[in-house]
């Protein structure tokens, strides 16, 4: 191809360019996209979005059982005392400390747990120092032990407290031995309800709603007047009062009151059915008076007291009756219902041990296979302790050794109480026999 000259109108002089064929490309630098301009409607959506997850962070931690809470855990594991190796001569008050949300003395693994107003203690049952401690700005409902086989922890302590709506609504399970947190829990019963635990499940009472939670703080049975159910007509039967219930052997016993029934019905549930929110009933029966109290429950038969004249009827596992026994029991003990609706048992050592049930002034020893009275004790304050291999039952002067085949007392260990009359809820950690007096614990050492 012919060069071409290019003149420069600048100089005037010419200027020789050389053309390349066919021409190069040019490279284009990209085209720069403008930044897309927030509009103020989008900044202030961003803002709302941003306060609301702050405010749904702290309302979190203000529902929690962190906020509020103080906790002071062990500098060690406590340790318990040993166990007793007889009944001794005597006993000597060792200490006492306030305990007003304890029904009985809770022993939970190697600890004695009190609790009273807003914290819950973990002592030492020889010393009655105070190893440990678990408050919150709330007042206690109860604590009671529970899950004594609990792997790792010898059983926890069940700490429940008010919520904000007046329920009481915030459990806080605690290892006896460190009071470190294990699990929490958010239940719906009223105040005055009465934990009752066994080695797997905890019943939680009340007057027209009770619930069961496993060891693990999970929900498993909702019976009665629930709080906005998920699912409406799940409950077999509405507007009932409950009387006394028990949990013993794997099975809820319930004492109702309904206004569709000429007299009192006895319930049992299973604990653990395949849906909580749906009860699973043994049976449900009435029975042939009214003013009952549902005492005992064995896998296989259920206790009830009857009034005018005091009886205990004896059912089956379908509710069939089987036994109707005289009690030899002032018509005044069966008036009323028992104290937070927990009839106050105690029960023998062993997988058959006798139950031992305080009427309000006497003690009755019941079968453990069938449940019929095996002897019954006058003038007495409170259920039996087996202690040491024999068994201790507490009376106006003392603790009165009993055997505990035939009920004859063997003799009175005399122990100085500020108020001869007063209930007595008797517990032992090891060799150390407590006794829940009012809203004192004391703590008696073998002397």
């Amino acid at each position: 191809m012919a060069r071409q000259q290019v003149h420069s109108r600048q100089s005037g002089a010419p200027r020789t360019t050389k053309l390349s064929w066919p021409p190069q490309s040019v490279e284009r630098r990209p085209k720069r996209v403008r930044p897309e301009r927030l509009r103020r409607g989008d900044v202030v959506v961003a803002a709302v979005l941003t306060i609301a997850l702050i405010a749904a962070g702290v309302l979190l931690w203000r529902s929690s059982p962190a906020d509020g809470t103080t906790d002071r855990l062990a500098a060690r594991p406590i340790t318990g005392p040993p166990a007793a190796a007889g009944i001794p001569a005597g006993f000597v008050e060792a200490w006492r400390a306030p305990s007003s949300a304890t029904v009985l003395p809770a022993v939970s693994g190697p600890a004695v747990i009190t609790a009273d107003g807003d914290t819950v203690s973990g002592r030492d049952a020889v010393t009655g120092t105070e190893e440990w401690s678990y408050r919150r700005d709330r007042a206690l409902c109860t604590v009671a032990s529970g899950f004594p086989n609990a792997d790792g922890h010898r059983g926890l302590v069940l700490a429940l407290y008010e919520g904000s709506t007046g329920f009481c609504s915030e459990m806080t399970a605690l290892r006896p031995d460190t009071g470190a947190r294990v699990a929490a829990r958010n239940p719906d019963v009223v105040p005055g309800t009465e934990l009752v635990a066994d080695d797997t499940f905890v019943l939680a009472t009340g007057e027209r709603y009770l619930e069961v939670e496993r060891s693990d703080l999970v929900k498993t049975l909702e019976y009665g007047a629930v709080i906005a159910p998920a699912q409406p007509g799940r409950q077999p039967r509405v507007g009932c009062a409950y009387g006394s219930s028990v949990l013993t052997a794997r099975r809820v016993g319930v004492l109702e009151r309904c206004p569709d029934d000429t007299t009192d019905r006895l319930t049992v549930l299973s604990p653990d059915p395949a849906d909580a929110e749906k009860p699973e009933e043994d049976f449900s029966v009435l029975l042939p008076a009214e003013g009952a109290t549902v005492v005992a429950l064995t896998s296989d038969r259920a206790a009830v007291a009857l009034p005018d004249p005091p009886r205990l009827q004896l059912l089956d596992r379908d509710g069939a009756e089987v036994g109707l026994v005289p009690l030899d029991v002032p018509e005044a003990d069966l008036a009323t219902d028992p104290p937070g609706k927990v009839p106050q048992l105690a029960i023998g050592p062993g997988s058959d041990g006798p139950i031992y049930w305080w009427t309000g002034s006497r003690t009755v020893a019941l079968d453990p296979a069938d449940l019929a009275p095996r002897w019954t004790l006058p003038d007495t304050l409170g259920p039996a302790l087996p202690y040491g291999g024999g068994l201790l039952v507490p009376v106006p002067d003392g603790l009165q050794d009993v055997d505990a085949r035939t009920g004859t007392v063997l003799r009175t260990i005399p122990v100085t109480r500020d108020d001869r009359t007063a209930p007595v809820r008797l517990a032992a950690a090891g060799r150390v026999v407590l006794e829940q007096r009012g809203s004192e614990v004391v703590a008696l050492n073998p002397a």
